[in-house]
């Protein structure tokens, strides 16, 4: 099964762009066809439909964007109003040096659009204003970071959905590891049909509440816009760079002196602190002790690579971490989610999202898919429709 770390391989180095930009042409109101392929040949797509059911804002102040990475080229790529899948090119970039991807949403009902064959990315969503986009040398596509105070979409209210779209299979996700804004489900129409994202009634307004509510975390807040999660809030300044360590020092210490039992993609591995760092058994790469932003990025010393070994490994602790589990249970990962956020420090964002999900599956950091905790879904579906829920 994909994970979201993996469904987004091919366009992860591109999200990581700042963005400094957005022009003013009316985008067109798409007709559903075939996507073309590469060589021109007709290529399956996958039908979406969006559905406006935020209470707040009409159909006309709605806008999409779908970009990411044209999966057999390599080439970055946006969807045109039409539905097909066209590389970026500085030429998109207009007189006030940015890109225009808006595609509106229908005057009435629901938004038909469509993902082409072999595309991975995102599907923005902003409400109100437009984001802006901007293409850089060598056809690199920035994205909004919403976390910035200087990017220029900081003031538009807007959240993504993930996706990677592949013969025929579509792998999609609600995502809050960057931030949290827009409350966003997933039902796919397929063989399995499965759904995911939806809150409990007020839950984006519980979600701000209890964020708020904290005093280590209720710095992320930003008004009723959006909840920027601590990782970024800690390179911004709004969160503690020290929020983790008296945990993972306990950790390192807990682990000196008994055996760390791991079980990560189908193997079992046993590890024991050894000065500073984390030393497994088998081919385990060592793991140096985290600090509190390897901890929130799941990266640094808890980098997962694609190795099958080391990353599985480092994924399993990377949850331990975040849901505070590791000094309960010398057995990871540990598969009661009430066992979860119940350690010293609780993270509190990430808590707040699971508690608010019907579901009780959300992406409150970036491992959260371990344990099948996630806000994840994949089918061999025909249709994926996003709604925006109620505010």
């Amino acid at each position: 099964m994909l994970t979201r770390r993996s469904v987004l391989a091919a366009t992860s180095a591109a999200f990581t762009v700042p963005l400094l930009g957005g022009t003013s042409w009316q985008a067109q109101a798409m007709r559903p066809q075939a996507a073309q392929g590469s060589q021109g040949a007709q290529a399956a797509a996958i039908r979406l439909r969006f559905v406006n059911r935020t209470g707040a804002y009409d159909n006309a102040s709605i806008h999409f964007y779908i970009v990411g990475t044209d999966l057999a080229t390599g080439q970055q790529s946006r969807v045109t109003p039409e539905g097909t899948l066209a590389p970026v090119s500085l030429a998109d970039n207009g007189t006030d040096g940015y890109a225009d991807y808006a595609i509106p949403f229908s005057g009435s009902g629901d938004t038909l659009s469509q993902i082409p064959a072999d595309m991975s990315g995102r599907i923005y969503f902003s409400l109100g204003d437009k984001l802006k986009f901007k293409v850089n040398e060598g056809n690199a596509l920035a994205y909004p970071a919403a976390w910035v105070e200087s990017d220029p979409s900081y003031g538009v209210l807007h959240d993504c959905v993930e996706f990677t779209y592949k013969s025929g299979r579509i792998y999609c996700n609600t995502t809050m590891v960057d931030m949290f804004s827009v409350p966003l489900s997933i039902a796919l129409t397929g063989e399995q049909s499965p759904t995911t994202g939806t809150l409990v009634d007020g839950g984006r307004a519980k979600i701000f509440s209890a964020v708020s509510a904290s005093p280590d975390f209720g710095s992320l807040v930003v008004d009723d816009r959006r909840i920027i999660a601590p990782g970024h809030g800690l390179d911004a300044g709004r969160f503690s760079t020290t929020f983790f360590d008296s945990y993972i020092d306990q950790v390192w210490s807990k682990y000196a002196g008994e055996p760390l039992v791991v079980k990560a993609n189908n193997a079992t591995f046993t590890g024991r602190v050894s000065g500073d760092q984390l030393v497994f058994d088998g081919e385990v790469k060592a793991f140096s002790r985290p600090s509190t932003r390897d901890v929130l990025f799941c990266d640094g010393a808890l980098a997962a690579p694609n190795d099958g070994v080391t990353g599985p490994v480092a994924a399993v602790l990377g949850a331990g971490f975040n849901r505070t589990t590791l000094l309960a249970s010398a057995n990871q990962p540990t598969g009661d989610p009430g066992g979860f956020y119940q350690g010293s420090p609780v993270h509190a964002y990430s808590r707040a999202m699971h508690e608010n999900t019907v579901d009780g599956r959300a992406y409150g950091f970036a491992f959260d898919d371990v344990g099948g905790f996630a806000s994840y879904v994949e089918d061999n579906a025909s249709e994926m429709t996003v709604t925006l829920t109620p505010f």
